[in-house]
Order: C-alpha cells, then structure tokens, then sequence
C-alpha cells in the first residue's frame, strides 16, 4: 500500500514538472485560458476559465475579453499592458505588443470599435480607437495613433497617423509559413474572414 501511494505521488509530481500549461511562456498560458474561456461548452468549466483569465490579466495588466471576436493565430509578443475592447474584432495572425490598445471611441463621427484584418503586426505602444477598418497586411509601426481606415497592403507611423503603400507589409514580420498562405500570389490575397 505504502509503495503504491509513494508511486502516485512520484507519478503527480512528474506530471507538474512536465505540465504544458507549467512549462509555456507567459502568452501561451494566456492564450489558452483566453480559447478556452472563448468556447468552453460547459458552464461551471467556462465560468472558471474566466476567473483564471481575470486573475492572469491583474497579475500581467492584459485586459483581453473572452467576448472579442479573435482569429486564429493571435500572437504577444512581450505581453504586458495589452488592451483590447471586448467589441472589437481581429483577424486571424494579428501579432500585438507591449502597451498596444485597441479601444473604443464613445462620441463623435468615430463613435464605435476597430476591425483589424488579417495578417495585422501593431507595434508596442501603438493606439488604435474608433471605427476604423484596419486591412489585410498592414503594419503598424511602434507608438503610432491609429484614427482612419488603413487600406491593405500598407505600412502606418506617427502621430497623427501616415499611411504608405508597400506590398508585402508584414513580410518578415509575420511567419513566413502563413504570409505565403495569404499573399503567396503577389498581390493576391483571401478576403477578409471576420
């Protein structure tokens, strides 16, 4: 009985050393808690991946709902200060930043929250607000304000925000393995899949 009991400890504490959840990187653990807490089916399970998720994002200052529409492939990079309205949609492979907010204007002609497509790098401390559009392949370089609709295909700096034209945007900054799945063809790309 002894051995038997010793055997299951040994057996657990193996567990904890080599737990996924243990052993990722601070926006791994934060991802997971923010999918399950998305489209856990079960009640009591959801309602306590939400709390994980709450208690994650005090500890860190990462303010993201389980109620925003995200794509596939959210990635931080350097997680911290990360702010998203629970109404704003983002695309797939949208890469986010240290300090970058994504917020909500409440008057105005901009009243309302960002879309942001697919294949989207927001650099740290960027801010995009309002309803704007944000498009496929854009980059939006560090501490940049985001006010207007970006078109595809373009690279944003400053304050108020500039807007040039560059085909292959995120090329290098986003995964190789994905960019040629979106934009393998020169200018050719899927249609936004929000």
């Amino acid at each position: 009985m002894k051995n038997k009991i010793i055997k299951e400890y040994e057996r657990a504490e193996e567990f904890k050393k080599n737990s996924l959840i243990k052993r990722q990187p601070l926006d791994k653990r934060y991802l997971f808690l923010l999918r399950r807490a998305t489209f856990e089916k079960n009640k009591f399970l959801r309602w306590y991946y939400e709390r994980r998720l709450v208690r994650m994002g005090e500890k860190y200052n990462i303010e993201i709902s389980s109620h925003c529409k995200i794509g596939k492939g959210l990635y931080l990079g350097h997680p911290g200060c990360i702010t998203i309205n629970p109404a704003a949609q983002l695309g797939e492979y949208v890469c986010l930043h240290k300090g970058a907010t994504i917020g909500v204007e409440n008057r105005g002609p901009l009243k309302g929250v960002p879309t942001i497509g697919n294949c989207v790098w927001i650099g740290i401390n960027s801010i995009i607000f309002g309803k704007v559009t944000i498009g496929n392949d854009v980059l939006i370089s560090p501490n940049t304000v985001v006010n207007r609709d970006i078109p595809d295909h373009s690279v944003v700096f400053g304050n108020p925000c500039q807007i040039r034209h560059r085909s292959r945007a995120t090329q290098g900054y986003i995964s190789d393995a994905i960019y040629e799945r979106y934009f393998g063809d020169g200018e050719k790309s899927n249609s936004n899949k929000l």
